[in-house]
C-alpha cells in the first residue's frame, strides 16, 4: 500500500541491528536435485527437540525459496561459482543449503533492504529513537483496561537528541528488535540487544513465552573482557573446521555421532563440560587442515579479525567459547506474526512463532524474518482496508507525563545494576542450570528489580536505564519460567532433571 504512512523507529544508527551480524547465511532449499523441503523440515524439528509447530516449520520451509528470490529481486548479492550459488552446510543440517554472502550475509541482506526503503517516500526512519511502552488502552482516561482485550495504539518514544519522549499513535504497530544477549555478561550480540521488546510487550499484559531457552553459540572468539564476542560462524566447522582441546585432544565425539556438525545446545554443553573439567578457560578450533583459499575467500573477515588478534588460523587453533547467543522464546504471534494484543505484530528473534521450539537450526533466523516480516505485511494491508479501528481512543492518548521526575545526575548506579544482573544471570542461568541455581537467582533477581524500580520510579527517563529496565524484565521471566520445566529440551538443560550424562560413550 504505498499510500499507507509507514514510520521505523530505531534506537541507534539505521543500520544496526542483529541481523547486521548475522555472519553465516540463510537456510532455504534451492537445489532440488539433491535438497528438499522434508528434509529441511526433518532438520529443524530434530534441532527443535520437537517442541516445534510442524505447522510453522512447513509454512517457513516452503515459502522460503519465494522470499529468497524477493531478496534478489531488491539487489542482494550471494556467493555464485559458474552461474550457481554456493552452498554451505552448518551444524544440524543433513544438505548443503545454506545460501551467503561471504561472511557477511546479515549485512548484505540489510544494505539491500536499506536501499529499497530509501526509494520508498512512504517511509520514514527515525534513527536514535528509543521505545520506552507501548501505549494500550490503559493510557486513556476513562478507559477500562480488560487484560483479555487489549488493544496497541502506537508507543511513547524517547527522542535522545532532543532528550523529549514522543507520543506516536498508529493503527498497526510490528515490533522487530531483536534477542537480548546483553543480559549475560557475553554474547554475541550487539549492544541494542538488550530485549527490549520482548519486555515492553510483557508489560503491557502480551503473552511471552518459551524464554527458558537460550541459545548459547558453541565459537566465540575467546576475549578476557566483557561484552560483545566475535562469532566465529558455525560455516567454519561446516566447511571441516575441528573442536579440540588445549592441548590437540578431541572430544567431541563423546557427545554426539554428528561431532562437530551436531547442533548448537549440544556442541555448547559439550565445550561447556570439558572446560570445567579441564578447568581451562577455551578450547580451540582447529583449520589447519582446511582448504586455505578457500576459507580466506569464504571467511575474510573472520580471517582477519583472527590476525588482528595475532592468531594465525593455519598456524594455531582459534581460541573459542560458548557465549549467549539467540533467544527461541518471546512474544507469541500466530502464523502472520500477530501477538496477543490487537493490531500489534511482532517478527523476528523477540518472539516465539513455533519454528524454532527449544533450540534454533543454524540459520534459520533470517529465513524466519523474511517470511513472518512478508506474512505480517499482508494481514496489515489487509486490516487496513478492513479500517476497524477506534480512532476516538487514538485522539484521547494523553501525552507522555514526567511530572516529579528528575534528572540524574550520575550512571554509576545504572551501571553498577546491569552489572550485578549479568553477573547472576550468567553464573545462575547459564548453560546449564540446576534448581537451586535457579532458586537463588530469583532471590537475586527481585532485588535488582526492586532496586531498578525505585530508580524508574523518580528519575527522568533515559536509554540507559529503560535498557535495565528491560533486561529486568527479561531475567526474571528467563528464571520463571526456567523454574517452570519439568524435563530437559533442546537448549535448556538443568542437572537436577537429567536422566542420563551429557557423554554418549568414552
Amino acid at each position: 500500500m504505498p499510500d499507507a504512512k509507514i514510520i521505523i523507529v530505531t534506537k541507534a544508527d539505521e543500520d544496526e541491528s542483529n541481523t547486521k551480524y548475522a555472519q553465516g547465511g540463510l537456510a532455504v532449499v534451492t537445489d532440488f536435485d539433491k535438497d528438499n523441503f522434508q528434509k529441511h523440515i526433518d532438520d529443524t524439528m530434530r534441532a527443535g527437540d520437537g517442541e516445534n509447530k510442524l505447522e510453522v516449520v512447513e509454512m517457513v520451509i516452503k515459502e522460503g525459496p519465494a522470499r529468497f528470490r524477493e531478496l534478489v529481486e531488491w539487489g542482494t548479492k550471494f556467493d555464485e561459482k559458474d552461474g550457481h550459488l554456493m552452498l554451505g552446510r552448518e551444524g544440524g543440517h543433513t544438505e548443503n543449503r545454506i545460501v551467503h554472502h561471504k561472511d557477511i550475509t546479515g549485512a548484505e541482506i540489510e544494505r539491500a533492504l536499506l536501499a529499497t526503503i530509501k526509494k520508498s517516500p512512504n517511509i520514514k526512519m527515525m534513527a536514535h529513537h528509543y521505545v520506552i511502552d507501548l501505549i494500550t488502552q490503559h493510557h486513556v482516561p476513562g478507559k477500562i483496561f480488560d487484560m483479555e482485550k487489549i488493544d496497541c495504539y502506537g508507543a511513547y518514544i524517547l527522542d535522545e537528541k532532543n532528550k523529549k519522549i514522543k507520543k506516536i499513535t498508529a493503527k498497526i504497530t510490528l515490533v522487530a528488535t531483536g534477542g537480548a544477549g546483553h543480559v549475560y555478561k557475553n554474547t554475541t550480540n550487539p549492544i541494542i540487544a538488550t530485549g527490549d521488546g520482548i519486555a515492553f510487550v510483557h508489560r503491557a499484559r502480551g503473552k511471552v513465552s518459551n524464554m527458558q531457552y537460550y541459545q548459547f553459540h558453541p565459537t566465540a572468539l575467546f576475549s578476557k573482557r566483557d561484552g560483545m564476542l566475535f562469532l566465529i560462524s558455525e560455516a567454519v566447522r561446516g566447511d571441516g573446521a575441528k573442536l579440540r582441546l588445549k592441548n590437540g585432544g578431541k572430544f567431541m565425539h563423546k557427545y554426539d555421532e554428528r561431532e562437530e556438525l551436531a547442533s548448537r545446545d549440544i556442541v555448547a554443553r559439550a565445550i561447556d563440560n570439558e572446560l570445567k573439567i579441564s578447568g581451562d578457560e577455551y578450547v580451540g578450533l582447529d583449520c589447519k587442515e582446511m582448504d586455505h583459499e578457500k576459507f580466506v575467500e569464504h571467511f575474510p573477515n573472520i580471517y582477519q579479525k583472527c590476525l588482528d588478534e595475532g592468531i594465525d588460523p593455519f598456524t594455531e587453533m582459534i581460541p573459542v567459547v560458548p557465549a549467549c547467543h539467540y533467544l527461541m522464546g518471546g512474544i507469541e504471534v500466530d502464523m502472520d506474526g500477530q501477538s496477543s494484543i490487537k493490531n500489534l505484530f511482532a517478527v523476528g528473534e523477540c518472539t516465539n512463532s513455533g519454528l524454532h521450539g527449544a533450540n534454533r537450526l543454524a540459520s534459520n533466523s533470517l529465513l524466519e524474518g523474511l517470511v513472518f516480516g512478508h506474512n505480517a505485511a499482508m494481514k496489515t494491508v489487509e486490516l487496513l482496508k478492513v479500517n476497524d479501528f477506534n480512532f476516538d481512543d487514538l485522539k484521547a492518548v494523553p501525552e507522555w507525563n514526567e511530572e516529579g521526575m528528575k534528572m540524574m545526575d550520575e550512571m554509576v548506579m545504572v551501571s553498577y545494576l546491569r552489572r550485578q544482573l549479568q553477573e547472576m544471570m550468567s553464573d545462575l542461568v547459564a548453560i546449564v542450570r540446576s534448581n537451586s541455581r535457579l532458586e537463588l537467582a530469583k532471590k537475586k533477581q527481585r532485588e535488582i528489580y526492586e532496586a531498578v524500580t525505585e530508580l524508574y520510579n523518580y528519575s527522568i527517563l533515559s536509554p540507559q536505564l529503560s535498557e535495565l529496565r528491560n533486561l529486568v524484565n527479561v531475567s526474571y521471566l528467563i528464571i520463571k519460567q526456567s523454574l517452570l520445566m519439568k524435563e530437559n529440551k533442546g537448549s535448556f538443560y538443568n542437572k537436577d532433571l537429567a536422566s542420563k550424562p551429557l557423554t554418549i560413550n568414552e
